[in-house]
């Protein structure tokens, strides 16, 4: 059987639809796959933040118009980038093996964050990201940032942008053999990365059922199930692929999972706000429940106007971390 494999045209989303053809390949040699590359919404409108364009599925939408037509079999995406729901007729296969979900920061100059000067300006395009680093240090300046990892570091390089740092996520750097260029990556306790951040999305039709299972076959359970956890919570609370939400789980030894760390940045009367929650222990049967709980609860813990943190930061928590032992992601 010969499978069609959309994908954006980005050197990140073709090295990440290059590993599950190769992946798939490996797994199923009596078939052939071919990449067909898609140009979207979010590659031809370069001028506007991301926010600013008001469209769900930026990164998404042609591809998945394809997948619909019949003109490519599956489609593959970060995870993170994907709208809340699925379009009707498509569907996401199982995750993968997670990579890293943190986000990084990497800096001009400066050797950590703590070290940056008052009044340094950070380049980035999330505005959850924004918050959450604006909460630890007041006194940096944040500035819309977009295109691609390879235009975002030049950009940071270049004297005329003025900046000192800027955002990513440590899974496209890892996934592009650029992880030497971090700096310091954030510790997901203090700063919750994007809903199934280091995920890849690996969308079908529903009908294609064949296909849909020799991708499952090659899932990772825990990812599949913190994934699913984490895209909850971004469901239950409106989002989209670019809302201003965080949420990170962690499965335990003995298979439940650790949520939320989550989070969701409300706008107040002249900027946005970041609403933590505490972590709370339970098995995946009672995810939904918890999760429903938790966004029952968050209009009653936004007094107007001011920042609301349930719990604060414990003490001393720091805002990076060092680098992760050779041979951990």
């Amino acid at each position: 059987m010969h499978y069609r494999i959309g994908t954006r045209g980005s050197k990140l989303a073709l090295v990440q639809s290059e590993y599950v053809k190769r992946r798939m390949e490996e797994a199923y040699p009596e078939d052939t796959f071919e990449l067909v590359i898609i140009k979207t919404t979010g590659d031809k409108v370069t001028d506007k933040p991301l926010a600013a364009i008001g469209t769900k599925g930026l990164f998404v939408k042609e591809i998945e118009e394809e997948l619909l037509s019949g003109s490519i079999d599956m489609a593959v995406h970060s995870m993170k980038d994907m709208p809340a729901e699925c379009e009707t007729g498509l569907t996401f296969a199982k995750a993968w093996k997670r990579e890293d979900c943190r986000d990084v920061l990497i800096l001009k100059t400066a050797g950590s964050f703590s070290e940056l000067p008052s009044g340094a300006v950070i380049g980035t395009g999330s505005i959850r990201r924004a918050c959450q680093l604006a909460m630890l240090r007041p006194d940096i300046q944040f500035t819309a940032i977009r295109g691609n990892v390879d235009t975002r570091i030049n950009k940071l390089m270049d004297d005329s942008y003025g900046l000192d740092g800027i955002v990513l996520a440590a899974a496209g750097l890892n996934r592009l053999g650029r992880s030497s260029e971090i700096t310091e990556y954030l510790d997901p306790e203090v700063v919750i990365p994007a809903p199934a951040q280091g995920v890849l999305a690996i969308e079908t039709a529903e009908v294609n059922t064949e296909l849909l299972d020799k991708i499952n076959a090659l899932s990772d359970d825990n990812s599949d199930r913190e994934a699913v956890a984490e895209r909850t919570f971004l469901r239950l609370t409106g989002g989209g692929c670019h809302a201003p939400v965080g949420a990170h789980c962690v499965t335990k030894d003995n298979g439940d999972l650790l949520p939320p760390a989550v989070g969701q940045a409300v706008d107040g009367v002249h900027q946005h706000h970041f609403i933590k929650y505490h972590r709370i222990g339970v098995g995946p049967e009672n995810m939904q429940m918890l999760l429903h709980r938790l966004f029952l609860t968050i209009p009653a813990r936004i007094p107007a106007g001011r920042l609301v943190c349930p719990p604060a930061p414990r003490p001393g928590a720091p805002a990076a971390v060092p680098a992760p032992p050779a041979g951990r992601p």
